[in-house]
């Protein structure tokens, strides 16, 4: 193995220690029962084990579970109810408490999900009028393991990581509160349609919780969503950007905004660990980047800062050979907010310039904006608790 390979190894190793001290608190209540969400099928067939129970029942229960979206045991109406009420005694199918469910005057709906410690975050409905489909943007992290500038979500520092059973749940909650799981009654619609791990914290700080909820998203005998309609973003953790295509191979979003080194280190500081160098190499080896699977870039337009024809012809560079598109989203401000919009001429310019070139490049309509539920404006009061907080 080369030292470069040896050197990215170490810097995953370092990557997943450092975020381990904000791992979630354990899936065990207070009254001893444990969650079955966010199991692995392995971890499953495990549980159900050590109570004396056969494999085939963690299959009934996944599809319960996950296809079904059951959370009463007695529901279970393959499950005889002798094994029901042991089951509920044992374990529980949670979800996160919506604390607060928002619904703009677009019809997009925002989520405050309160979790079993009292922490919150929020997460978003996009829905696509046209389609009768839209998108779940789904938090990874209560706060923000970065503190990108134009980001109201990174003026909230890091509380903890989510667990895979708050990641998943999330979009479990949401399909209650749109009543999509499966009738006895007919076809039921598929409106929440797609995933986008775009909500709060940086997803690859995260990555072992993401990972393990994603697979169970996709796994075909539960939910059953396919790779091509989850889309990871993130801001350039460059050596788990390789892992996560590796093992997971779902559409990649990169959060960009700047085209220089010294703008992209004041606005998205992680570039000062992985510039922009590193990050387009690591956008050529994403293995699951083709032309029918293009890599989003996330372009956030501010007036002034970004959104010149010079940034735009730079852009154009940067990108060349990578299969690729173009997200320009307009600046949604939040309270103290230090940037404004770019103004519709600029933003047609620049969209223009990098249309011409060759690339997708469609300016994002700002969702949300009255429900501060748009990109770039979701946080919460959570905060992390500190040793002199617990005795005060």
């Amino acid at each position: 193995m080369s030292a470069a390979l040896d050197l990215t190894e170490a810097e995953r190793v370092r990557i997943l220690a450092k975020t381990a001290r904000f791992n979630p608190p354990p899936a065990q209540l207070a009254d001893g029962r444990r969650d079955l969400v966010g199991l692995s099928r392995e971890e499953l067939i495990a549980e159900l084990a050590a109570i004396g129970e056969k494999p085939f029942r963690a299959k009934q229960l996944w599809h319960w579970i996950y296809h079904q979206g059951v959370t009463d045991f007695g529901k279970m109406s393959t499950i005889a109810r002798p094994l029901q009420e042991k089951l509920a005694e044992q374990f529980i199918v949670g979800r996160p408490e919506p604390a607060i469910v928002q619904t703009s005057e677009d019809d997009t709906r925002k989520f405050l999900f309160r979790f079993r410690d009292g922490q919150e975050a929020e997460t978003v409905y996009i829905p696509d009028r046209e389609q009768d489909r839209g998108a779940v943007c789904i938090s990874s992290q209560v706060g923000c393991t970065l503190s990108c500038r134009f980001c109201h979500t990174g003026t909230q520092t890091l509380v903890r990581n989510l667990g895979a059973a708050e990641i998943v749940g999330q979009f479990m909650a949401a399909r209650d509160s749109y009543g999509e799981w499966p009738s006895p009654h007919g076809e039921t619609p598929r409106l929440l349609s797609t995933i986008v791990l775009m909500g709060m914290g940086e997803p690859l700080y995260n990555y072992e919780n993401v990972a393990k909820a994603m697979r169970i998203v996709m796994d075909g005998e539960g939910i059953g969503l396919s790779r091509r309609r989850i889309t990871l973003s993130t801001s350039g953790v460059v050596p788990m950007m390789d892992r996560a295509g590796a093992e997971l191979a779902v559409n990649l979003a990169v959060s960009l905004h700047a085209v220089r080194d010294d703008l992209r280190d004041e606005i998205v500081p992680l570039n000062r660990k992985y510039p922009i160098a590193e990050l387009m190499a690591a956008c050529r080896r994403y293995p699951a980047a083709s032309n029918a699977r293009r890599i989003t870039f996330e372009y956030v337009m501010l007036r002034g800062i970004n959104d010149s024809p010079a940034d735009a012809h730079e852009l154009i560079r940067l990108i060349a050979g990578i299969p690729a598109k173009v997200n320009l989203i307009p600046f949604n401000p939040w309270p103290g907010s230090p940037y404004e919009t770019s103004s519709g001429n600029a933003i047609d310019r620049f969209a223009g310039i990098v249309m011409d070139a060759g690339f997708s490049s469609p300016v994002r309509t700002p969702r949300g904006r009255d429900i501060l539920a748009a990109c770039g404006q979701l946080r919460t009061e959570s905060r992390r608790e500190r040793a002199g907080d617990a005795q005060a």
